[in-house]
């Protein structure tokens, strides 16, 4: 049994698969999942677990090279893009509309019980070296 790090073995596979520029969604509840993209659905009831939670558990295991964001975000969830804010990664903001077509190029994403609007995040994966 793992001692440490991501327990959930469905999110510790995909981050040990991880390439360079390949992406993974975390989002709340109310996402919208494409069919050919896998979901790792974590929502137990609504608010659990949190988006940040997720948030804060994936990045401590994955190295993230930037991050994306529906410009929506700022002006209707501004406690959740305070948080993100603080992460000092490069972020880029497009439309919610675009941001929820680019979920299709995800190689998975993890669905929390985020029931707060805009809690969703694109991590496009960096590398160690």
């Amino acid at each position: 049994m793992k001692k440490q790090g991501i327990l959930n073995r469905d999110i510790a596979e995909t981050l040990a698969k991880l390439g360079h520029t390949d992406t993974i969604v975390i989002g709340d509840c109310g996402l919208p999942i494409p069919d050919h993209v896998r979901c790792i659905d974590l929502s137990l009831k609504k608010g659990v677990p949190t988006f940040l939670d997720v948030l804060e558990e994936v990045l401590a295991d994955m190295e993230v090279e930037s991050i994306m964001l529906a410009e929506e975000i700022k002006e209707n969830n501004e406690k959740v893009y305070s948080e993100l804010a603080l992460l000092n990664l490069p972020t880029q903001f497009v439309s919610h509309e675009r941001f929820k077509k680019e979920t299709h190029e995800a190689k998975v994403i993890i669905r929390t019980g985020e029931i707060t609007p805009y809690a969703n995040i694109i991590l496009q994966a960096g590398v160690i070296f």
